[in-house]
C-alpha cells in the first residue's frame, strides 16, 4: 500500500506539473500577437466600435483607442457595431469636418494598403452587418512602414472617435502583447455598455408624450432608440422629436421612406397620415409634426431603423 500511494503520488504530481506547463505555455500563446509574417513583422487587431447584445447601445470608440506597433507591423481594424464608422488618417494641414455622406472620399476606401505617413487614407464606412443604402465593409488593414505617432479618426462620429498608431523602430520590445489589448478592450467595452444602460435611463426621465427623444448620445456611447418610442396624443397636438445627443444624426420618417432620407418631405404642421419625413435632424435640432386626424402613425429613423430604431404616435379625438 505504501509502494501504491507512492506511484499514485508521483503520477498525480507528474500530471500537475504536464498541466501546468500546458496552461503556461497557452498563456503565453494567448498573450502573444495574433500572428507574424516571415520577416517577422507582426499583426494587431483592433475592434472598430462596440454594442449591446440588441444593438441599443453602442460605442465610439476604438478598442484599443492607443496601440504600439513598429516598423514593418500591420493593424487590422474589425468592426464591431452595426452603427457605421469610418479609420481616417488625414493629409498633413487637413481640418476634420463634419461627416458628408455624399462625398464619396468618405464613403469608400482612400489610399493604398501601406501608409505613407502624411497622405488622406480611409477604409470607408465600416461595420459588422450590411446597412441598407450605404456601402460597408467588415474590416480594414494598413502597414505602417515608417516611425511616428499617427492619430486617425471616424469620419462620422469626429473628435469623439480617434485612436493613435505609434510606430517604432523595428526590433524594438513591445509594452504590451495583443492579449494584453485584447483584456483591456474587454473592460473598456463593458464600461461602455454600462454608460450607455445610465444614459438610457437619463433619457426616459426626460421623454413625455409630446416630447421624444431621438437617440442620444454622452461621448461615450450611443442610445440608438426613440426614447418613448410610442405616444399617445389628441388630434390637434404636436409631438417634438428632440435630438439631445452630440454626435449621431437621425430622421423622423412616416410612410415610405424616400430615396432620398436627407431631404425633408411633407408637410409636418398638417400631418393626417401617409408619407412624412423630417431630413437629417442633427444633434442638438429638433423636428415638430401636428397630428390632425386620428389613428396609429408607425415611423423610423431611417438611418438607423435596421437596429430597432422605430416607434409609433397614437392620435385620439
Amino acid at each position: 500500500m505504501k509502494e501504491y500511494r507512492g506511484i499514485n503520488f508521483r503520477f498525480n504530481k507528474l500530471a500537475f506539473i504536464v498541466a501546468a506547463v500546458v496552461a503556461l505555455f497557452a498563456s503565453l500563446a494567448a498573450a502573444g500577437p495574433a500572428s507574424a509574417d516571415g520577416q517577422g513583422h507582426r499583426n494587431w487587431q483592433v475592434q472598430v466600435g462596440s454594442e449591446s447584445w440588441d444593438q441599443e447601445i453602442q460605442g465610439m470608440a476604438f478598442l484599443p483607442s492607443e496601440i504600439f506597433i513598429n516598423e514593418g507591423d500591420t493593424i487590422h481594424w474589425r468592426a464591431n457595431s452595426a452603427e457605421i464608422h469610418t479609420v481616417t488618417f488625414l493629409a498633413s494641414g487637413q481640418s476634420l469636418q463634419e461627416f458628408n455622406p455624399f462625398d464619396p472620399a468618405q464613403l469608400g476606401p482612400v489610399g493604398g494598403s501601406s501608409y505613407d505617413g502624411h497622405s488622406y487614407y480611409n477604409s470607408g464606412l465600416l461595420a459588422n452587418v450590411d446597412v441598407p443604402g450605404f456601402p460597408t465593409a467588415k474590416d480594414y488593414s494598413l502597414a505602417f512602414p515608417w516611425e511616428g505617432d499617427f492619430t486617425y479618426y471616424c469620419l462620422v462620429h469626429g473628435m469623439a472617435m480617434k485612436g493613435t498608431v505609434h510606430v517604432r523602430d523595428r526590433g524594438t520590445e513591445y509594452p504590451y502583447s495583443q492579449g494584453d489589448y485584447n483584456r483591456s478592450s474587454k473592460a473598456e467595452e463593458r464600461s461602455i455598455i454600462r454608460d450607455g444602460e445610465r444614459l438610457d435611463a437619463s433619457l426616459a426621465d426626460q421623454a413625455t408624450n409630446h416630447r421624444v427623444l431621438a437617440g442620444g448620445d454622452d461621448g461615450v456611447a450611443m442610445v440608438m432608440r426613440f426614447v418613448r418610442p410610442t405616444v399617445t396624443v389628441h388630434v390637434g397636438e404636436t409631438v417634438v422629436f428632440a435630438n439631445t445627443g452630440m454626435g449621431a444624426p437621425h430622421t423622423v420618417t412616416f410612410g415610405t421612406e424616400p430615396a432620398n432620407v436627407f431631404a425633408p418631405s411633407g408637410d409636418p404642421w398638417q400631418f393626417t397620415g401617409g408619407n412624412l419625413n423630417s431630413g437629417i435632424i442633427l444633434p442638438g435640432k429638433d423636428f415638430t409634426v401636428k397630428f390632425q386626424a386620428e389613428g396609429t402613425f408607425d415611423y423610423i429613423c431611417a438611418l438607423h431603423d435596421y437596429m430597432g430604431m422605430v416607434g409609433k404616435v397614437k392620435v385620439v379625438d
